[in-house]
């Protein structure tokens, strides 16, 4: 048992606390990864606000994190002490049905076990203060210590920094992937990125890369605007500078509207604008972003009858084992950024300062 730093959510709505955890060794088909460095995402933050159906407390948060394999239970083959990782909160089993389907990258092999907090067997490896604390998402990177199942862990290059590369554990992966693999963005289009965070960051990013010729991004904070514009965005505008709604104010801007829209902020209204501001014909609206538990979506049945394609993604569409070290060899060789979607780098203890960040869309 390893004892170690891991913050703790003890309950929905309250900071973390860092506190000292005993982390259990892995078993059959587990790997114990020590954790270099995470990154916050809004998902954190939604469980922790207590919105998430599938939250359950105690536990530990995080899954965006790099790190090193410290030991592996029996059986496991793919990793060894050593080798250099990112967790995964989407594994790839390659034996499951939709392992096996190239239409989606949605392993369901542990899916119900990883929803409920715990490793496959139904139980947990976190202990603080004589609690079992549950796993989150599969990865729980808020920790110095984590243990994940082995499908849940993509092996990559040791020369890689951890503190850049855990982005590619969600945010950067997603947004990427959801203009390449699930949109699959043509040379020559038009597209429109609802919400400049990370993930439009990322998704502006992969249009560029895919050729398209005008990237309108869509954001009410215009201090975003700058940063969208070094990743590829041609114009940047915002929905209250107009008494119209957004969807006509693209329409009209683009002659019909644009080829692409995504939307990465997991707001309803914006997921319906988003659809509506595609063109006939053949316009296709991803939605990237998480909306809160039990909202639905709503528009008119003829924007899909004249024509347009309403998408969803998860992780960018990548079959994450295979994926994301080909994603980390991009970065190494400056194909995508990474570096660049860092703003602030914080020790472990003021995680709480890094969530503050977080909201204040700093």
């Amino acid at each position: 048992v390893i004892k170690c730093k891991a913050a703790v959510a003890w309950e929905a709505g309250k900071p973390l606390s860092i506190e000292e955890v005993e982390v259990a060794p892995p078993k059959a088909h587990e790997v114990r990864i020590k954790i270099v460095a995470t990154a916050v995402c809004h998902t954190d933050a939604y469980t922790l606000s207590g919105a998430d159906p599938e939250g359950c407390f105690p536990v530990i948060l995080g899954h965006e994190g790099a790190g090193i394999v410290e030991s592996v239970g029996e059986g496991v083959t793919k990793v060894k002490k050593g080798d250099t990782v990112i967790p995964l909160y989407i594994p790839q089993c390659g034996e499951c049905k939709f392992c096996k389907n190239p239409k989606t990258n949605l392993c369901q092999k542990i899916r119900i076990t990883q929803g409920k907090g715990v490793m496959p067997d139904g139980t947990s490896r976190f202990t603080c203060k004589g609690k079992q604390i549950y796993h989150f998402m599969g990865t729980s990177t808020f920790s110095e210590y984590t243990v994940v199942a082995d499908i849940s862990v993509a092996k990559i290059e040791a020369a890689a920094p951890l503190d850049k590369v855990c982005l590619l554990g969600c945010g950067i992966s997603t947004g990427y992937g959801a203009a390449v693999n699930t949109a699959k963005v043509e040379p020559g289009s038009t597209c429109a990125v609802f919400g400049l965070g990370g993930v439009g960051l990322a998704v502006i990013m992969g249009c560029k890369i895919a050729g398209a010729s005008r990237i309108i991004g869509i954001d009410i904070n215009k201090d975003k605007y700058a940063k969208a514009k070094e990743f590829g965005a041609t114009e940047c505008i915002s929905p209250q500078d107009s008494k119209k709604p957004i969807q006509e104010v693209l329409v009209e801007m683009t002659d019909g509207g644009v080829d692409y829209s995504f939307e990465c902020i997991g707001n309803t209204g914006v997921m319906r604008a988003a659809l509506e501001a595609c063109h006939k014909g053949w316009g296709v609206s991803v939605i990237v972003g998480i909306a809160a538990a039990g909202q639905e979506i709503a528009t008119r049945p003829f924007q899909l009858v004249t024509g347009r394609t309403w998408k969803g993604t998860a992780f960018g569409g990548w079959k994450s084992v295979d994926s994301v070290p080909k994603l980390v060899t991009e970065y190494m060789s400056r194909k995508i950024k990474v570096d660049e979607f860092v703003t602030h780098t914080l020790p472990f203890d003021k995680i709480n300062e890094a969530f503050e960040l977080m909201h204040s869309g700093k």
